[in-house]
């Protein structure tokens, strides 16, 4: 059986697990998230292989670039990405990498994007399931009165990194770090 190797890395924001297969990244999220178990077994699945803890060319790109992007140097991520999804699901995530640094769109925005805007439920869904937090920026999707709606890493996180990015909510002051 193959492999993703996988490192820990401490943010600001808290714990990330980053995993990269065949030198692709295919897991960048929060390790104490409430979904772990089932992101992990998703993925493992996906690509047939098994975690295995070990130092990887891949990871430390990506934690040099998440490390200039926490600290404003940079805004947007060069890496290899393996989206380990159903078609439905790689749409999704490649509409989030779509979405310009700064900016927010509600579940209702991203799924008339995708042509269908009475699949709010499953864009969300999709949303959630998504493995490269961060880079592939669910952060940015908000709710359609402006508000901070669920994110794997936690509302706090969620904030810090909207407010990293500049991003302006209706009727909110977003406090960094």
């Amino acid at each position: 059986m193959s492999t993703i190797h996988t490192q820990y890395y401490e943010t600001p924001l808290g714990e990330l697990i980053i995993g990269a297969y065949e030198g692709q990244l295919c897991l960048c999220d929060w390790r104490y998230r409430r979904m772990r178990d089932q992101v992990d077994k998703r993925l493992q699945k996906f690509l047939n292989t098994e975690y295995r803890q070990q130092t990887d060319p891949v990871i430390d790109q990506t934690v040099a670039q998440l490390d200039a992007y926490l600290s404003g140097q940079r805004q947007q991520f060069d890496l290899p990405l393996l989206l380990a999804g159903s078609d439905f699901q790689q749409q999704v995530w490649q509409a989030l990498i779509n979405i310009p640094y700064g900016t927010t769109y509600s579940y209702l925005q991203l799924s008339e994007q995708l042509g269908n805007p009475k699949a709010i439920r499953a864009v969300a869904s999709a949303n959630g399931a998504n493995a490269i937090s961060i880079i592939v920026p669910c952060h940015r999707i908000i709710g359609s009165d402006g508000s901070l709606t669920g994110y794997a890493g936690g509302l706090p996180a969620k904030e810090k990194l909207l407010k990293l990015e500049g991003a302006e909510l209706p009727g909110r002051t977003l406090e960094l770090f």
